[in-house]
């Protein structure tokens, strides 16, 4: 497989635009298109900020297809990576992690407004 293919194969299943990868390696919008595509090649440079962008080794990249899916962890990964991986979610279990984060959200909010409104016994 090219690298250009393996790249926009990461980046699909990693969730992610091309233009968030192109913005990521500071190049335009047309040239990481010629990357996918195999009319330009990867700089070692591009190689190693993707391996930093997509949570890889340069090796695991290169050789991507014969990789055992490995245990996901959001941990670390960048907000825009984390979004993307809930959306990859069924919709049950989507609307079940939405579910836990209200609920998360709402007792901060409950517990703050305790804490401001009502005296402590000394």
């Amino acid at each position: 497989m090219q690298t250009g293919t393996i790249i926009k194969r990461i980046r699909e299943d990693k969730g992610l635009m091309q233009k968030e990868v192109s913005a990521y390696l500071a190049i335009g919008n047309s040239n990481y298109n010629k990357l996918e595509n195999g009319h330009r090649d990867l700089s070692v440079a591009e190689l190693q900020q993707l391996a930093t962008l997509f949570n890889m080794t340069t090796d695991e990249i290169l050789n991507y297809g014969n990789v055992v899916p490995q245990e996901v962890k959001m941990e670390g990964k960048p907000d825009f990576e984390k979004l993307h991986l809930i959306n990859q979610l069924k919709e049950d279990d989507r609307t079940t992690v939405f579910k836990i984060i209200d609920t998360m959200l709402t007792k901060q909010k409950f517990q703050a407004f305790f804490q401001q409104n009502l005296p402590v016994n000394a």
